[in-house]
């Protein structure tokens, strides 16, 4: 455009409409420039950032859920008893348990006198029940040994009860279900490769086998689960966040679709609160607010969470101050600023950073002396951020970046000043 003009216009009305023209001129140049600083931070991003492991690296076997699934159906509605002398015969035999292994004698005595005449016992047998358990580093047999004692007396035979095990009429005992437990869920080991790993110690555990002890005990462990997720609950504030995860699509091979493993957590020591920290999980197949909503129904207190509209279902109209959408803002500022070099971005991750080293100073104390200190150091600068970025956004582009993470704050920061007022509660969601 420059080059229509060999020399500025003498009449003032020219000038004026050539000063408008430039200016026009430089703010669609700024606008592209803008736009393409972000498509080069974004490309360099996708091109040097941390890369995920490619599906065919995973190795998913539906298979092997469906089997855990049936097995912890079956220990929910299996009969709770220790008793197996008279129990169903199975419908396959068990091989033997290695001579090779070390036998450890557990013997369980009925007692020295009858219980119905108080005559002394005499020893007329015995019932071996023998379990696999695990060592770190090698296997054993813990035997149990349980004696048949026979009254001298009136000839009333007793004996021991079988303790209370993991698995009635099982083998493993509940060191060895612990190792598979945390060898296929924490260090990601297949129960097919556990298999081949105890086969070099010879004890044969066939990947069947395994999924049903894994089966049988998440029933086992669901209980507890629960009662973590009452414990989550009860607090008077909670944090919450959803993790993508990458689930194969059952029966097509190479395909799948993105799931969400939700995470609660209750954390109340930066407030020297009296309960333990506890973290529970639950898993959906896609991100509908009617997940949350489920998981967190009655639930009457605080939530830190990263402005996720599905959590705004757990609150009507009258309850919307029960919400906080806490401030979680200054990655994208500092993602702006990085792009783009925008001094607006700049001057907010320091007022924002100000926020934090308030945070630095309040942390481990009671919430009364939280909200004090909050009330003299952060609550004047959160103030002013608010009021300075409400200034700022009226003066750049509305479809730029920077007006987008500006307007994304402003629409938070009303509901995020309730930390202000809250010793209970954190600046952003970072603890879950």
């Amino acid at each position: 455009m420059l080059d229509r003009f060999e020399s500025l216009p003498e009449d003032p009305a020219e000038l004026r409409h050539v000063t408008e023209l430039l200016a026009n001129e430089v703010k669609s140049q700024a606008l592209l420039i803008e736009k393409l600083k972000a498509q080069l931070s974004a490309h360099n991003k996708a091109r040097f950032g941390p890369k995920g492991e490619s599906l065919d690296q995973l190795a998913l076997a539906f298979e092997e859920d469906e089997e855990v699934g049936n097995a912890a159906e079956v220990q929910k509605t299996s009969p709770d008893t220790n008793d197996d002398v008279n129990a169903a015969k199975r419908n396959h035999s068990r091989t033997p348990l290695p001579d090779h292994l070390d036998r450890q004698d557990e013997v369980l005595l009925a007692g020295d006198k009858c219980e119905d005449c108080g005559g002394s016992l005499r020893k007329l047998g015995e019932d071996v029940t023998e379990e696999l358990e695990y060592i770190p580093g090698r296997f054993i047999v813990r035997r149990i040994i349980r004696p048949r004692m026979a009254c001298t007396c009136c000839e009333v035979i007793t004996q021991a009860q079988l303790p209370s095990r993991p698995i009635e009429r099982g083998r493993p005992g509940p060191g060895l279900l612990a190792h598979v437990l945390v060898s296929k869920y924490a260090d990601h080991l297949p129960l097919y490769r556990q298999s081949e790993i105890y086969a070099r110690e010879k004890v044969d555990l066939h990947r069947s086998t395994l999924t049903d002890w894994v089966g049988r005990s998440t029933a086992l462990l669901e209980p507890l689960a629960n009662h973590i997720g009452k414990l989550v609950r009860s607090g008077p504030a909670l944090f919450a966040d959803d993790t993508p995860v990458k689930m194969q699509t059952k029966g097509k091979t190479g395909k799948s679709k993105t799931a969400r493993l939700w995470s609660y957590v209750r954390d109340e020591r930066p407030w020297c609160g009296p309960a333990s920290p506890c973290a529970w999980y639950q898993f959906s197949e896609d991100r509908k607010g009617e997940h949350p909503c489920n998981h967190l129904s009655g639930y009457t207190g605080f939530i830190h969470a990263d402005g996720y509209a599905g959590f705004n279902g757990l609150f009507g109209p009258d309850k919307a101050s029960e919400q906080a959408c806490v401030v979680h803002v200054r990655r994208k500022f500092v993602d702006v600023y990085e792009a783009q070099g925008s001094t607006i971005a700049a001057e907010a991750v320091k007022q924002i950073a100000i926020l934090y080293s308030v945070e630095k100073e309040v942390c481990y104390k009671p919430a009364d002396e939280r909200v004090a200190l909050r009330q003299e150091k952060a609550k004047p600068v959160f103030d002013d951020l608010q009021e300075w970025l409400g200034q700022q956004l009226p003066k750049i582009s509305g479809k730029s970046r920077l007006a987008e993470v500006i307007q994304y704050a402003l629409n938070r920061m009303p509901k995020s000043r309730a930390y202000l007022e809250n010793g209970q509660m954190e600046l952003d969601n970072n603890i879950c």
